[in-house]
């Protein structure tokens, strides 16, 4: 699975790398420090399976460097990535045809479980980024808190850990952890428990 990194900071650059690799295996990272470098990138090779762009570097222009870029491949997902975007960036980066949106914020776990779910089809902007895009936030039970047991599902969640092994650790049935995640979701605006768990990392919700 080879990734195109595009970042004009080093040090975010190797982290996100060191992150990605040690946590999916078959990953191969291709940097770049502009979007220049990324586009030539593309130009020489363009069997990629993602592509994440800083939206700040060098050469991006706005989102014209995503306009291009979606142009070149437009069947590869793309992300953009930011340490600091507006809502109006976000939305429009996924009007566009961005796959979705990475905080510079999210943990590395929570970076890989995102790069995952976008591998998988699903669109990613974390809970918050956008003013209730809809069919998504917007759907958000917002006036009804977690309850402590859906708190505590939430933090297995975030772990990766399966059905199963949640109702095992809470001695729950399993078809109860499924009422849970169920409550979650709703209450989240998640489409599924792996959207519920990044939303809960980037809201801070479980902790």
């Amino acid at each position: 699975m080879r990734i195109l990194l595009a970042d004009d900071h080093n040090m975010v650059r190797d982290a996100l790398k060191s992150y990605i690799e040690r946590l999916e295996p078959d990953a191969r990272i291709v940097s770049a420090e502009s979007f220049g470098a990324a586009y030539d990138e593309v130009q020489r090779d363009g069997e990629f399976a993602l592509i994440i762009l800083d939206l700040r570097m060098p050469g991006m222009d706005g989102l014209d460097g995503l306009r291009r870029m979606r142009e070149r491949l437009p069947k590869v997902p793309i992300v953009i990535m930011s340490g600091g975007a507006s809502h109006e960036d976000v939305r429009n980066a996924i009007d566009m045809g961005a796959q979705g949106f990475l905080p510079k914020t999210l943990t590395g776990p929570a970076l890989v479980s995102a790069i995952r779910l976008i591998m998988a089809g699903e669109k990613f902007v974390p809970f918050g980024a956008v003013d209730a895009p809809a069919g998504d936030a917007g759907d958000a039970d917002s006036h009804a808190p977690l309850t402590q047991r859906e708190r505590e599902v939430l933090q297995y969640l975030e772990k990766g850990w399966s059905n199963k092994e949640i109702a095992r650790a809470l001695e729950l049935q399993e078809v109860t952890i499924k009422l849970h995640i169920r409550g979650i979701c709703r209450k989240l605006g998640a489409k599924n428990r792996t959207q519920a768990a990044l939303r809960a990392q980037e809201a801070r919700l479980a902790h």
